[in-house]
C-alpha cells in the first residue's frame, strides 16, 4: 500500500480546495479593507493601545513585527505584535486585526479557560504535528502496528489543539467587534467591514481543523487496512 497513491489520499482534495479558497477570501477581504481608512484615523497600534488601556491592560505592550499578517499576541511576554502595515496604517483592516489580537490579551487577563487549555497542550500539539507522520509512515512501510498507533495518537493531539483553537479565535473576534464599537474605533458602516474581515479570518481556522480531522480519519483507515 503506497501512502500517497492510496485512495484515501483523495479524501484530502476537497478540504484542500476549501482551504485554498478560504485563504484567498482572507487575502481579498484584507486587501479590500486595507484600502479603506477608518474615519477615526487610528492606526492599528493606536487602536490596540486604546483598547488595552480602556480595559486596564496598560502593562501589555504593542510592538511591530516583520512579515505579512504575522500579527499575534504573545502571552509569555504580554505583548501584542502587529505586522508593519497593521501597526502603521489607519485602515479598517488594521484596527480590526489589532482589536482581534487585543481580544487574546483580554482572554489572557481574564484567564479564559480555552486559551489556558490550548497553551497547556501546545507542546503535545507541536510534537504531534512534527512526529506523527514520520512515525506512522515507518510503521506503515515496515508493518509495525504500534508505531502507527503512536503516530495516530500524536496526531490526535494536534487535532485537539485545532479544535480548542476554534472557540479561542471566535471568542477573540467577538471581543474585537465589541471593543471596536465601545471604543469608538469604527462606526456602524465600518463595523460591517470589520465583521467581514473577522469572519474571513475565522474560516481559516475552520478549514485547518477540517483538514486535520480528515487526515486523522485517513490515518485510522490506513491503519485498519494493514
Amino acid at each position: 500500500m503506497f501512502y500517497w497513491g492510496d485512495f484515501t489520499f483523495f479524501m484530502i482534495i476537497p478540504v484542500f480546495i476549501l482551504a485554498l479558497s478560504v485563504q484567498y477570501s482572507v487575502n481579498q477581504r484584507y486587501k479590500q479593507y486595507s484600502k479603506v481608512m477608518n474615519r477615526a484615523g487610528f492606526t492599528g497600534a493606536q487602536a490596540a493601545r486604546k483598547i488595552l488601556d480602556a480595559n486596564g491592560l496598560t502593562y501589555v505592550k504593542v510592538e511591530m513585527v516583520k512579515g505579512h499578517l504575522t500579527d499575534h499576541y504573545d502571552p509569555r511576554s504580554q505583548v501584542v505584535r502587529l505586522s508593519a502595515l497593521n501597526y502603521l496604517e489607519p485602515s479598517i483592516s488594521s484596527v480590526t486585526i489589532a482589536a482581534h489580537e487585543c481580544g487574546h490579551a483580554l482572554q489572557h487577563a481574564e484567564k479564559y479557560a480555552p486559551l489556558g487549555f490550548r497553551s497547556s497542550i501546545l507542546p503535545v500539539a507541536n510534537l504531534g504535528s512534527k512526529g506523527a507522520f514520520p512515525l506512522f509512515l515507518l510503521g506503515l512501510f515496515f508493518s509495525i502496528t504500534p508505531l502507527m498507533d503512536i503516530g495516530i495518537i500524536l496526531f490526535a493531539g494536534a487535532l485537539l489543539f485545532h479544535l480548542v483553537t476554534l472557540p479561542v479565535e471566535f471568542n477573540a473576534s467577538s471581543r474585537a467587534y465589541v471593543q471596536l464599537r465601545t471604543a469608538g474605533l469604527a462606526d456602524e458602516q465600518e463595523l460591517v467591514g470589520a465583521h467581514r474581515v473577522l469572519n474571513a479570518a475565522a474560516m481559516t481556522y475552520v478549514a485547518s481543523t477540517l483538514m486535520a480531522l480528515v487526515q486523522l480519519i485517513r490515518l485510522v483507515i490506513l491503519r485498519n487496512r494493514r
